[in-house]
């Protein structure tokens, strides 16, 4: 789907005002600006680790613990 304007909408907390919302060129993008969001949080977590590693369950788990996401495409 290159060359398909999204919009992801999200609200990673049950705080209204953590409500945002991240604008991609395509939907490959939105989906990479998705994994960098859960890889900076592994970051933020874990510091001094050089190297990060996840499974895609890892990630799957990220997004489901979101209040919400959503897609505009």
């Amino acid at each position: 789907m290159a060359g398909r304007h999204t919009i992801i909408l999200m609200q990673p907390s049950q705080n209204r005002g953590s409500r945002t919302f991240m604008d991609y060129n395509s939907v490959n993008h939105a989906l990479d600006g998705i994994c960098g969001l859960y890889e900076r949080k592994i970051r933020d977590i874990n510091p001094m680790v050089p190297n990060i590693t996840y499974d895609i369950t890892d990630l799957y788990n990220f997004i489901d613990g979101l209040a919400d996401i959503s897609a505009l495409v």
